[in-house]
């Protein structure tokens, strides 16, 4: 009697309930926005029920660009030849991954990106730019890659 049940109403017994999904209702699954009201612990949890990469970045005690591109490539654990530039950022988030094999999914957190005379407005929205490349480049591939960031 238990395998005529499971046979009736599969969808019932492995789709997510929709509580489930409300942290994400209103997020598109390629995005790069500012951090909010979402919690870090929460997008972290979030990620693991999604089975996707949870990727995250404190950058509070970074000043610079190369000090920004190093917390980031250390948290994210690239390769040592990653050369603390935009283009090479870019490539580690996108083709290094791809070439990886196939992906879940991914969901990256940017705390406290500085806001320092050496890591200005231009900076902060050139590093966002490589993540909204990133973001388009896996959308292209049907993998959701949402990025959430903040400011000091």
């Amino acid at each position: 009697m238990r395998i005529e049940s499971l046979q009736r109403e599969p969808a019932k017994l492995f789709a997510p309930a929709e509580d489930d999904m409300d942290l994400f209702k209103t997020v598109p699954p390629n995005v790069v926005q500012s951090i909010r009201a979402f919690r870090v612990a929460d997008l972290q949890d979030e990620a693991a029920r999604l089975g996707q990469h949870f990727l995250y970045a404190y950058c509070a005690d970074a000043a610079t660009k190369q000090q920004v591109l190093a917390c980031i490539a250390e948290a994210f654990h690239f390769p040592k030849h990653f050369g603390k530039n935009f283009d090479l950022l870019r490539d580690c988030l996108t083709n290094l991954a791809h070439k990886s094999g196939p992906q879940p999914g991914f969901l990256v957190v940017l705390e406290q990106l500085p806001n320092t005379a050496k890591f200005d407005k231009e900076a902060r929205e050139t590093l966002l730019d490589v993540f909204r490349d990133a973001a388009e480049f896996w959308a292209d591939k049907k993998v959701a890659f949402r990025v959430f960031y903040s400011f000091q």
